[in-house]
């Protein structure tokens, strides 16, 4: 069980963190979800001993963490730490990278297991490759790999798929959360992009301006979001009044995503004038004006710039 409990964080004068707690168990998976700038990667920092935490307190099965002030050598042994600045050897192939991290006292067992990580990470084809020969996207796979080698307690990755293309990362992102889960290693992974955080965490932790925003279940985050920032990782966000929907004379606002709007055959309270379509594929994204304020709704065909329609919740 790791257990956090950070009263607040600084550099110099400024506080990055604040009022942090939370508790990961064996085999969970969070996800730190912020803008740029929250405080995301320091939070990791501070979790693999890369900081010193003053204010507030990290355990891991009842044993306080001391942090670089009380270590030889930052980090914790028991944990890995995947940065935006890999740790890795350019000048090295991709099997002696990963090989690094291994006992090499039994070279078959050593040979199978860069096998198996490299198939995890899907690098096979470039087992012998220079690492500085390759792009930024594969670093980052290596990088992954070489955090595994060895089989972590507690895996800590910071925008771990941020250099890899869509059509890679998907099944990427599949591959390596559910090694972790068939292994029992804990992960957190600070993150941006929801689409992630939604499928694969356990638990959610969304951090704004250093501060927890929301905590829960990704089911709990996104069905119970109140705010035009929360609901922004989610996509486009509708923040309206809520007797446009009701009988009830309320001065009260509520977050609508565009997937809860429709076109409706009769008259509403909601009247709006088509601006912009953008074909998402299954769907068109329908950007209209309200009043002189936008509005977003999902139609399955595209709409006339101008056509002014009324609108309904599904």
């Amino acid at each position: 069980m790791l257990k956090i409990e950070i009263d607040s964080f600084s550099y110099s004068k400024k506080t990055i963190l604040k009022d942090i707690a939370f508790k990961l168990s064996p085999g969970e998976h969070l996800s730190i979800l912020g803008e740029s700038g929250c405080g995301k990667s320091t939070l990791l920092h501070l979790i693999f001993g890369l900081l010193h935490l003053e204010h507030g307190s990290i355990f891991y099965n009842e044993k306080k963490l001391l942090g670089p002030t009380k270590t030889l050598i930052p980090g914790e042994p028991f944990m890995k730490l995947v940065a935006q600045e890999f740790n890795i050897m350019p000048f090295t192939t991709v099997a002696e990278n990963l090989g690094s991290h291994l006992s090499r006292l039994d070279e078959e067992k050593d040979e199978k297991r860069i096998s198996e990580l490299l198939k995890i990470v899907d690098m096979e084809a470039f087992k012998n490759t220079l690492v500085k020969n390759l792009s930024g996207g594969q670093k980052q796979r290596v990088a992954l790999a070489k955090a595994l080698a060895n089989e972590p307690e507690i895996l800590l990755l910071d925008e771990p798929f941020s250099n890899i293309d869509t059509f890679r990362k998907n099944k990427l992102q599949r591959r390596i959360f559910n090694y972790l889960k068939e292994k029992n290693i804990s992960c957190i992974t600070a993150t941006h992009d929801s689409d992630e955080a939604l499928s694969f965490s356990d638990q959610i932790l969304m951090l704004k301006d250093g501060t927890e925003e929301m905590f829960g279940t990704p089911e709990f985050i996104y069905k119970n979001v109140g705010t035009k920032y929360q609901a922004g990782f989610f996509g486009e966000a509708n923040l309206l009044p809520k007797n446009l929907f009701t009988n009830e004379e309320t001065s009260e606002s509520t977050i609508i995503f565009p997937h809860h709007l429709k076109i409706s055959k009769e008259k509403t309270r909601l009247e709006v004038t088509v601006k912009k379509c953008y074909f998402k594929g299954s769907y068109y994204l329908i950007e209209a004006n309200f009043k002189g304020s936008e509005i977003f709704f999902h139609h399955i065909q595209k709409l006339k710039e101008g056509k002014t329609f009324y609108i309904a919740k599904t």
